[in-house]
C-alpha cells in the first residue's frame, strides 16, 4: 500500500489498521550521561560482533531520521525507500507526528554516539520544536496524524490523534531532558504544558483515539491493556491539563496465556508492549496489577513461541510478527492469539522493538536475517520493514515507526540512555508515582 493513500477510504482503512505514540543555560551543551550513570538491561552476553551489529544498525535508523525530514518543519516522513542515494530524499510528502517523535529521540542517540554534527542535530531540534510550537496546526494541543512534510497541512482523512500525538510528546520531552539549552527547553516546555488532556477524554473515563473537525470525536477508545501506557502517564504528569490520577486504573489489562507465559495482554501484536517502554523506564517497579518491564520479556517470549508453532515458516533465525507492510499492503498482525493474514512474512522490529527485554533471542534472530539475506532486506536505512523470502517479496520501504522503535530499544539495550534522559523529566516520574508505582 502507498504511503499516500489515493482517497480517504483508503486512508481511513489504513488509519485504522495503525491503530491500536533542567536546569537550563544560555548556549547548548550536552548533558553529561558517563556510562557508570546508565543502567543498561543485561548486557553480558553481547560480544563485540553484537556491539558492531546494534552499531550499524542504530547509525543507518538514525540516518533516516536525519535525510527524510525537512529542515523547514522537521517533520519526518512516515515512510521512505530503502534504496535512495546518500542524501536523498523520498519524493512522497507524507509526514507522520510519530515518525517525528521517534526522530527527535533519534537525534539525541545520533549526539550521544557521535553519527551526527552535534551543532547540526541543536539546530534541527531546536527548528523542529519552534515549528511545532508556533506553525503546525493544533486542536487543544493534539496533532494531525498525517501532514504535509513541509506545509503541515492533513492528508484528507487524517484525524487529530491521541496517540500519535503522545508519541511525538515523548520524543518532545527527551530533547527536553537530553539538552541543556534555555531554547529547547521553552519550547518543548509550551508543547507539552498546551496539551489539553480532558478535552481527549470527551467526556469519558477513558482517552478517545482521535477527532476529525467535521464527525468530532471517535467512538474507539483506549480502553484496554496496548501501548496506551505513555498517553494515560503523560496526562496524569501534566502540570497544566491533568486528568486524574483514577484515569490509570480506568483500562482494563486483560491477560493471556500461551505456552506457559501468562501475562497482560490485549489481542494485538507484539509493538503494543513497546511502544511506552521505549521511554518511559518500568524496571525494577509494579503498580497495582503488574511488572509492565516484566510483562513485555513475557509477551516476546511467548511470541517468539508462537512464530515458532508454525515450523512451516519459522525457526529460530526466522520469526517475528508486528503490525507492517506486507505483499497484500499494510495490516496489523501477529499473535498469540493469531491476527491478520499471516503468512509466512518476517518483520523485524517485531524483535528489534523488543531487544531490551530478551535480548539474547532478539540479536540471534536479527543478525541471522541480516546474515542470510543480505542485500534485498538490508539497506541504508538497515532492515526493510518487511521480507517474505519464499514469495520473492521484499519490502522496497522502511517506516519510520518500526525503525523508530527498534533504535530506541537497541540504545536501551546498550546503554539505557533513553530510558534515563526522558525518566529525568519531573513529570514523568510524577506521573509514575502519581499512578501508584513503586520500587521492586
Amino acid at each position: 500500500m502507498p504511503s499516500e493513500p489515493n482517497n480517504t477510504f483508503e486512508f481511513a482503512t489504513q488509519t485504522l489498521s495503525r491503530r491500536r505514540a533542567f536546569g537550563m543555560i544560555g548556549v547548548a551543551a550536552v548533558v553529561p550521561l558517563v556510562p557508570s550513570q546508565l543502567k543498561a538491561a543485561d548486557t553480558s552476553s553481547l560480544n563485540p560482533e553484537d556491539v558492531a551489529f546494534l552499531e550499524d544498525l542504530e547509525k543507518r535508523a538514525c540516518l533516516f531520521f536525519w535525510e527524510q525530514s525537512s529542515s523547514t518543519s522537521g517533520q519526518v516522513l512516515d515512510r521512505a525507500r530503502n534504496d535512495l542515494a546518500p542524501g536523498a530524499r523520498d519524493p512522497r510528502r507524507m509526514a507522520s507526528i510519530a515518525s517525528t517523535g521517534f526522530g527527535l529521540t533519534a537525534l539525541c542517540v545520533a549526539d550521544h554516539r557521535g553519527f551526527l554534527p552535534h551543532a547540526e542535530i541543536v539546530e534541527r531540534v531546536k527548528t523542529t520544536l519552534d515549528w511545532h510550537l508556533n506553525h503546525l496546526h493544533n486542536e487543544h494541543g493534539f496533532y494531525y496524524h498525517f501532514t504535509d512534510l513541509e506545509t503541515g497541512v492533513p492528508f484528507p482523512g487524517s484525524e487529530v490523534s491521541s496517540i500519535d500525538t503522545a508519541l511525538l510528546l515523548c520524543g518532545v520531552l527527551t530533547a527536553r531532558a537530553y539538552f541543556k539549552d534555555a531554547k529547547i527547553h521553552s519550547l518543548a516546555t509550551q508543547i507539552y504544558e498546551r496539551v489539553d488532556w480532558p478535552w481527549m477524554l470527551n467526556g469519558g473515563k477513558t482517552f478517545s483515539m482521535g477527532w476529525f473537525p467535521d464527525k468530532g470525536f471517535l467512538d474507539a477508545r483506549w480502553e484496554h491493556y496496548c501501548e496506551l501506557m505513555m498517553i494515560y502517564l503523560l496526562a496524569i504528569g501534566s502540570p497544566t491539563h491533568p486528568v486524574a490520577p483514577s484515569a490509570w486504573s480506568a483500562f482494563t489489562r486483560p491477560t493471556i496465556e500461551y505456552a506457559g507465559y501468562k501475562y497482560v495482554s490485549g489481542n494485538d501484536p507484539i509493538f503494543t508492549h513497546q511502544y511506552s517502554q521505549a521511554w518511559f523506564d518500568f524496571r525494577n517497579k509494579h503498580d497495582h496489577y503488574t511488572n509492565y518491564f516484566d510483562n513485555s520479556v513475557k509477551a516476546t517470549k511467548a511470541h517468539k513461541a508462537f512464530c515458532l508453532s508454525m515450523p512451516k515458516w519459522y525457526s529460530e533465525d526466522y520469526w517475528g510478527i508486528s503490525a507492517s507492510d506486507y505483499a497484500g499492503g499494510y495490516t496489523a498482525w501477529g499473535g498469540p492469539p493469531l491476527q491478520g493474514p499471516v503468512d509466512g512474512t518476517v518483520v523485524p522490529c517485531a524483535a528489534g522493538g523488543s531487544l531490551a527485554f530478551v535480548p539474547k533471542d532478539c540479536l540471534h534472530v536479527l543478525r541471522a536475517l541480516q546474515a542470510k539475506y543480505g542485500k534485498r532486506a538490508w539497506g541504508r536505512y538497515g532492515f526493510v520493514d518487511a521480507f517474505h523470502p519464499a514469495a520473492n517479496w521484499y519490502d522496497a520501504d522502511v517506516l519510520g515507526i518500526d525503525q523508530g522503535i527498534t533504535l530506541i530499544m537497541a540504545e536501551n539495550l546498550r546503554s539505557g540512555l533513553v530510558w534515563e534522559t526522558f525518566m529525568r523529566n519531573p513529570e514523568a516520574a510524577d506521573a509514575m508515582k502519581k499512578a501508584g508505582f513503586v520500587r521492586g
